[in-house]
Parts: C-alpha cells; structure tokens; sequence
C-alpha cells in the first residue's frame, strides 16, 4: 500500500510522459531534487529515532524516494532502478517489520535501546534482520544491490554529478541506523545484561518468526532472478508513446 504512490509516479512517467517527453519537462530537474533531499533528510530523521518501527518508517520514506528519483532520471537504467527497487524494498522492508513484529509480540519492546543482546534468544528474528539490512543498504548479494547499481548507472548516464553521491551518502546512513541493531543484538558487546524475559511463553509463535525468515530469504532469491525480472520489465521502459510529443512524429 505505500508503494501506491510511487508506483503511480513510475507508471506515469513511463507510460503518459515517457522518456523523451520528460527530459523535457522542466519541472522534472526540480523534482529529482526534492527526491534526493528526501532521501538524506528522512534518513537523518530515521537516525535519531529509538522506536524501531519510527526508525523503519522514516527509513521507508527515503527508501520510496529511490523510486521517485529513478523515474526523474528519465533513463532506461533509471527506470529500471526504480521498477526493481520496488521489489526490493518490498522483501527487505516487509522483513524488517515482521521482525519488529516477532520482537513485540514475544518481549513487548519497542525500542531499540532495549534489544541489546535480544539477538542470542531470538537468533532466527535478528539474523533475519540482518540480512534485510543488507538488502536495504544495497549489499551483494541482496536483492538491494542491483536496485542501487541500476539508479546509480542512470545517474551517470544523466550526467547529474550529485546524484551518485546522494545514493552513496544514503547508503551510509542506511548503515548507520541499520546494521548496529541486528549486530548489537547478536554480538552485544561485554557487560550487556541479560535480556528481559519473554512477554509471551515460549516467545514469538513460529509463522511469526517463520514469515520474516522465508521473506529475508527472498533478497537472497532475487539477486539471483535480476536477469529474468529485468527481462520482464524491459519492454515496458522501451516505451515510443512521448515521441508523439516531441520531436513532432508519431
């Protein structure tokens, strides 16, 4: 459902603008600008929180900005970054919220301050987490990576210099407010107390440690499918709707 909007920005500017017709909008220069202050900002937000779902919703807006920024690139890698974006961020953030989910609902925590050390009686949850980190980050071979290669590919072939520097800058934050929780959880460093007890008898049920585990799984499974998902999505960037409009030729 969040993915509503964004997906309307990439069907529109495909398939209504389309490339040619876009690259000559004006308005598209200033919208991949708000996209990429977006994309920094939501992140630096997502750093001071200590509520995990606060910090995987402000992550989940700047994550979404990936896909608004690939459509403004208006270029087939752009486009293409975009599209496997959305199914990146699809696995890898549902799999985080799962996980916060399984947390919750075995301990009651809600803050990330707490989980130090939660890691070693809930291994499946965090590992799981982990690995969606991963994804999200852009790390091979996660599913993230190709979105991340694609999107900085159409900013080189867009010739926008600041861009690749966003989606590098973006990926440090995305390790600074990610991958201590996971690690801390797992590895909790000497002298970190025991977690509390679970809330619930025996902890997280097992769909609700088995759902993230199986999605975590998934930005395993689509590094490895890229050839044929973007051999599905090709034909629909390869879109001659907007020559109608410039250039003056059907």
């Amino acid at each position: 459902v969040v993915k509503a909007g964004v997906f309307t920005v990439m069907k529109v500017s495909i398939y209504i603008f389309g490339e040619d017709l876009l690259n000559a909008t004006p308005g598209r220069e200033f919208v991949l600008w708000v996209a990429c202050f977006t994309i920094i900002v939501a992140s630096l937000i997502a750093m001071t929180k200590d509520n995990l779902k606060a910090r995987l919703a402000y992550s989940t807006i700047a994550q979404l900005s990936y896909i608004t920024l690939g459509a403004m690139l208006a270029t087939q890698a752009g486009f293409m970054g975009g599209a496997l974006q959305i199914a990146a961020h699809a696995v890898g953030k549902m799999t985080l919220f799962m996980c916060a989910g399984a947390i919750y609902v075995a301990t009651g925590l809600t803050n990330i301050s707490d989980m130090k050390g939660l890691g070693r009686k809930m291994p499946l949850v965090f590992i799981a987490f982990f690995i969606a980190t991963l994804s999200i980050i852009g790390i091979p071979p996660m599913a993230g990576a190709w979105a991340k290669y694609e999107l900085m590919q159409g900013a080189i072939d867009r010739g926008t210099d600041f861009v690749p520097w966003v989606l590098i800058g973006s990926s440090l934050l995305n390790i600074a407010y990610l991958l201590p929780i996971p690690i801390l959880a797992l590895m909790p460093t000497p002298g970190t107390p025991e977690p509390k007890p679970f809330k619930r008898p025996g902890g997280a049920p097992f769909f609700t440690v088995a759902a993230p585990v199986l999605t975590a799984a998934l930005c395993v499974v689509l590094f490895f499918l890229v050839g044929p998902l973007a051999d599905f999505l090709s034909p629909a960037f390869e879109n001659p709707t907007s020559s109608a409009f410039v250039g003056g030729q059907p």
